[in-house]
């Protein structure tokens, strides 16, 4: 283990015994996109124990201009991208524990991985999942670190239940609500930079140095050379209703979970079944290639195009209905192919 962690155990602050105690850790990183697959990368490599990648998508080409982890091949397969990235980091580092999970990041589905968790990263791209990990982070005092970017702008904070602010705190007062890729495109040294901040903080909570966690929010713009660090202490509000003295943890309650959403910059809706089902995806391919759909399937998931539509579907009932930003008409398209 020494030689290949032998530049990371000389720098002094992490040493023999913090790479030790990396090697025992668990991450939970939600999102294997353009955030998730670098900081996934950054972990392997940094020999973290295990490491549970959470996505809800596949490999399109568009990723690629951002999403460092994911190839050409990758988009030609379909694979869903925690399982792409699975395979690539394993071809890393076979010394990680990677277990790939393909499902929304939803409350319930989330809650019921984090017995043995030492941290969440977020690298998703909505508020809501954001929500959610915010109250699991509180309800199971699990640390998590905070990142987003659009365009040329990143932004990043570590969370530490019962010391620092919350993101329901900071939304009162931080301007971060609006931080898709849907809003202004991206480009990818802003992902690099978010990631840095991430992977940093994440390397001080492993290797057991606490004290050097930045206690800021930080902002930058890669294209404009700003940089800004906001002290947020005074924050923290104790009326929160998910960090401070009477919590309800609002955003883990079924009610407030949509079935269906637009996926940040792209014209896709996701769809979710009311209630979980399991599909056979090679029955649902031989229905739809009796209608005359064109059909691709993998271990996965199936492809369906028919009239010029599109939708992926996945085995617990979860589709992506391209073309549309119309949750109404993809809730159709969904009844007339899935049925659920």
């Amino acid at each position: 283990m020494d030689e290949r962690y032998s530049r990371q155990i000389l720098f002094s602050k992490i040493g023999k015994d913090g790479q030790a105690k990396i090697r025992q850790k668990h991450v939970l990183l939600v999102g294997a996109g353009a955030l998730g697959s670098a900081n996934a990368e950054m972990l392997t490599r940094a020999g973290v124990g295990k490491l549970t990648i959470v996505d809800r998508d596949y490999v399109e080409e568009s990723n690629l201009q951002r999403q460092q982890l994911y190839t050409e091949e990758d988009v030609t397969e379909k694979l869903p991208k925690a399982e792409a990235a699975k395979k690539h980091l394993l071809a890393i580092n076979k010394e990680v524990e990677v277990q790939a999970v393909v499902m929304d990041g939803t409350a319930a589905a989330l809650e019921s991985m984090l017995t043995d968790v030492d941290l969440i990263i977020d690298a998703t791209d909505n508020f809501e999942t954001r929500m959610v990990i915010n109250d699991l982070s509180q309800k199971w005092d699990i640390p998590w670190i905070y990142g987003a970017c659009v365009g040329s702008v990143g932004m990043s904070f570590t969370i530490i239940p019962g010391h620092t602010p919350c993101l329901s705190c900071l939304l009162q007062t931080v301007p971060i609500q609006g931080m898709t890729c849907d809003t202004g495109g991206i480009i990818g040294p802003a992902v690099q930079m978010v990631v840095a901040h991430q992977s940093a903080e994440a390397l001080k909570i492993l290797s057991g140095n606490i004290e050097a966690i930045r206690t800021s929010f930080v902002s930058f713009d890669v294209w404009e050379n700003q940089f800004h660090s906001f002290k947020v202490s005074k924050m923290k509000k104790e009326s929160c209703l998910s960090c401070g003295t009477k919590r309800e943890y609002p955003f883990l309650k079924i009610e407030n979970a949509t079935k269906t959403a637009v996926l940040c910059g792209r014209d896709t809706v996701q769809v979710r079944p009311s209630a979980p089902i399991e599909l056979s995806l090679e029955k649902l391919a031989e229905d739809a290639e009796k209608f005359g759909c064109k059909v691709k399937r993998n271990p996965f998931l199936v492809s369906i195009e028919m009239k010029g539509e599109r939708m992926v579907v996945f085995p617990d009932g979860r589709a992506l209905i391209h073309g549309t930003k119309d949750t109404t008409h993809a809730k159709s398209i969904y009844q007339r192919i899935v049925g659920a």
